[in-house]
């Protein structure tokens, strides 16, 4: 099953459509669609059978194999790759997950009734169900201006999810196996500027790691009494990728090839696993 991506950012680059994220955006014409944070069109149109369906694809799949006899390259393996997630999509188990309506309504409710906190519940849905990867995004920490409210209403929608995904996880076993990274791409300065706002800051942040093969419970460097700067135990971008595949059980040395043959590492060069929270060495996890 392919990665599931709640925003419409991103892609697969030159490891091609195979490993494209599935977007599901929460905005859709279809009610049930919209409150489960579902994807359209995954049911046959109405008075369609099953035995028709499965003809359709037959027709379907003749003519794809056809036309990619007579027109090979990577666009028509492409175009096949899509087609065979979408079917595969169609055909397993992985669509009822969108079933949030499935859920205890106290449960839904710990979570919010967000579209964050409603996206969290699904991604424990997919975890259950192999999904290896999920990422669910909250837009809206740009807070240039009115900085301490715009926080408030986000923190508001971000703690009750994220706690719940936690609890929910533990609950069913499943947090030793998952990892969770919590993460922007950079922090905010630490003084406030003139319209009660803090501005883009990229020489400090912090993420929280917790899950599969993480040591909680602790915290990992220091900014000093003003923030400003990393005074202590620095952890470089390649040392938080170096953490993150050690977690999940993958060599932070591997390295992809592109199509011109140069290796692509997964994490750049120099990286080095963050030894106090170090993952638990060879099982394989989820992320």
């Amino acid at each position: 099953i392919s990665p599931f991506r709640f925003a419409d950012v991103g892609g697969p680059g030159f490891l091609g459509p195979n490993y494209a994220p599935l977007v599901v955006s929460g905005d859709s014409n279809d009610p049930e669609a919209r409150a489960n944070l579902s994807i359209e069109n995954l049911k046959p149109p109405p008075g369609v059978t099953k035995e028709s369906m499965e003809r359709r694809f037959e027709i379907s799949k003749f003519l794809q194999d056809d036309f990619a006899n007579r027109a090979k390259g990577p666009s028509t393996k492409a175009h096949k790759s899509n087609f065979d997630r979408a079917k595969r999509m169609i055909a397993n188990n992985a669509k009822g997950a969108f079933k949030l309506d499935e859920e205890p309504a106290t449960l839904r409710d710990k979570y919010g009734r967000s579209r964050f906190g409603q996206g969290c519940l699904l991604a424990r849905r997919l975890v259950e169900r192999g999904v290896s990867f999920v990422e669910v995004t909250l837009d809206g920490w740009d807070t240039h201006s009115d900085n301490f409210n715009a926080v408030k209403r986000l923190s508001d929608t971000l703690d009750p999810a994220w706690s719940t995904l936690m609890t929910d996880l533990r609950e069913r076993g499943l947090l030793d196996s998952t990892l969770i990274v919590w993460m922007g791409e950079f922090g905010r300065t630490p003084k406030i500027n003139g319209t009660a706002g803090r501005d883009h800051f990229p020489l400090a942040w912090s993420t929280v790691l917790g899950g599969g093969g993480i040591n909680g419970g602790q915290v990992i460097g220091d900014t000093g009494k003003a923030g400003t700067e990393v005074a202590n135990r620095p952890v470089k971008i390649a040392d938080l990728y170096a953490t993150m595949c050690a977690g999940i059980g993958v060599s932070p040395d591997h390295e992809n090839i592109s199509p011109e043959g140069r290796p692509i590492p997964l994490v750049d060069r120099g990286g080095k696993v963050v030894e106090e929270i170090a993952a638990i060495p060879g099982k394989k996890k989820k992320l």
